[in-house]
């Protein structure tokens, strides 16, 4: 039977299962100056940060469930804070746990799989 809720981590980018459906994968890569990082879904830029202080974001396109796009941008953030802060992939994976679980999201902590890549 599939996966009802979860995370699954691959590299830089991520799936959201939300009601044993898949949506993803989520990503991201460096603009060609390094100055900015640009989000991606399914290889569609729908985003881009800045700065700490400065994103833009936008998946209605998509026509995500609000479920999927909270976890995706948690998710997003504690990738995000992880590579500011030079963090190891065990300390990213931690984080990210860390911060769907204060946000209600521990249905989706439980279901965690990190590929091996």
């Amino acid at each position: 039977m599939p996966q009802t809720h979860g995370i699954r981590l691959m590299n830089t980018a991520f799936v959201v299962i939300h009601r044993r459906r898949e949506y993803g994968p989520f990503d991201y890569e460096w603009s060609p100056d390094l100055h900015s990082v640009d989000l991606t879904y399914r290889g569609t830029r729908y985003g881009e940060v800045c700065s700490p202080a400065q994103m833009y974001v936008d998946l209605r396109e998509f026509r995500l469930p609000q479920r999927v796009v909270q976890v995706a941008m948690l998710v997003t953030g504690g990738i995000l804070q992880s590579l500011r802060n030079g963090s190891s992939v065990a300390e990213r994976n931690a984080r990210i746990c860390r911060i769907l679980s204060a946000a209600g999201c521990r249905r989706f902590v439980e279901g965690l799989q990190v590929a091996d890549l």
